[in-house]
């Protein structure tokens, strides 16, 4: 009993030990003080031209080509 006990405990340590360390270590190097310059804010993406573009074009191009249904004739002969 104790020594089915003792392997799950010895798997259970050893799957979740790997884990831990997962991301590994951070290292900080000493001497490196360049300052990293930042974008310009003004720049702009891709992103946000596609979808004007896009919101344009469904203005543009309206609902489809739905006809309107033809009124009933008021006098049937």
């Amino acid at each position: 009993m104790f020594k089915v006990l003792k392997a799950g405990l010895v798997a259970v340590t050893a799957l979740t030990a790997s884990t831990a360390y997962a991301g590994g270590p951070v290292l900080i190097e000493e001497g490196n003080n360049e300052l990293i310059t930042e974008a310009p804010s003004s720049r702009v993406g891709i992103l946000p031209v596609i979808g004007a573009l896009v919101l344009v074009c469904l203005l543009a191009c309206g609902g489809g080509d739905d006809d309107p249904a033809p009124e009933p004739d008021p006098d049937p002969k």
